[in-house]
């Protein structure tokens, strides 16, 4: 480092702040560090730096399942924030299943990472003095706890889900069908969709009809198929279909060309995530974007601030990103964009 100091003409702290993506340092500075580092084949010694400082430069981010493309794309993004600090993410997949997500928190794994990125699906609000007496910084995702002993990140459930009913409404749909409900469930995604699905139907004095909240297991296309069949052969005068996620949606989409049925012709359809397949549909998919790279961002940054505040972090904070609807041709038809 001080052989790179000298060549660039800087200090050894500023070759030190380019290599740790210290943002705040002049283009021409950084340049010119860089060029000193690529002339000399500097590398960092990670052991040796993570010696130093007690830390190994690794956090966890703990999803239920990356087969679904929502946690996919929130990996991806997650990762590619990360890396701009100069952290490598260790992934867990937790199959959504309760001791594991407990195991998670606990298990070994924890003493080789700086901090966690905690999405769970099977630990609910009763559950919240599980995360007491972790002993590392951590950030949760999702809508399962609140008011938990950490910072948390979350998205715009009720509110998207009422922009997205809106959207349909404004449409002249008044016969929308949801793909996607959980029986009894009162936390959770599915939950505060239904529940600003149900909003934006009293807020335009149209009546909640439940034979029309159609409900589906795990959140894949052939529950959204099935769903979406069980709503045919019902017989309830639908015109628009809210999948409460993309791939539900997709699904709902299979059935509805099955059964030939004109989309958005006959039945408009819409769903959550804005997963990278719904540009790509046919037809393209309408979608709410929850702020994906939002929650990761955030993320990343507020584990970092707590992994260099070394347990004096102040306050834990609650974020909640923001979403935009995205109209495309399952609503719209030919009056929508490519």
């Amino acid at each position: 480092m001080h052989e790179v100091a000298a060549r660039a003409g800087v200090s050894i702290k500023t070759v030190s702040n380019v290599v740790n993506g210290y943002p705040y340092i002049r283009d021409t500075t950084r340049e010119r560090v860089q060029h000193a580092i690529d002339e000399l084949g500097y590398h960092v010694n990670v052991t040796a730096r993570n010696l130093r400082s007690g830390r190994t430069g690794l956090v966890g981010l703990a999803l239920p399942e990356l087969s679904l493309p929502y946690f996919a794309e929130l990996a991806d993004s997650v990762i590619r924030a990360a890396e701009a600090r100069g952290l490598t993410v260790l992934i867990e997949q937790t199959g959504a299943v309760r001791e594991r997500e407990l195991e998670v928190l606990r298990g070994q794994r924890r003493q080789f990472t700086d901090g966690l990125i905690y999405s769970p699906l099977a630990l609910g609000p009763d559950d919240v003095h599980e995360l007491d007496g972790i002993g590392h910084p951590m950030v949760l995702l999702g809508e399962r706890i609140f008011g938990g002993p950490a910072d948390h990140v979350t998205m715009s459930n009720v509110e998207a889900a009422r922009a997205a009913t809106q959207h349909l409404l404004d449409l002249g749909r008044r016969r929308i069908a949801v793909v996607g409900a959980h029986a009894g469930e009162t936390v959770g995604s599915a939950a505060l969709r239904v529940q600003g699905y149900a909003a934006a139907l009293a807020e335009n004095g149209v009546p909640f009809d439940p034979r029309l909240v159609g409900e589906a297991g795990p959140w894949r296309r052939p529950a959204g198929a099935e769903t979406m069949a069980r709503l045919l052969d019902a017989d309830l005068g639908i015109d628009a279909v809210f999948g409460l996620n993309d791939v539900l949606a997709l699904g709902a989409l299979h059935t509805l060309h099955l059964r030939r049925i004109d989309v958005p012709g006959q039945i408009a359809v819409i769903g959550f995530d804005d997963i990278e397949e719904t540009a790509y549909s046919s037809p393209t998919l309408s979608t709410v974007r929850p702020g994906r790279d939002q929650i990761a961002q955030t993320a990343v940054d507020l584990l970092a601030a707590r992994i260099g505040a070394a347990g004096d972090g102040g306050p834990f904070q609650q974020v909640v990103a923001d979403f935009a609807v995205v109209p495309r041709r399952s609503t719209l038809g030919e009056h929508a964009g490519a």
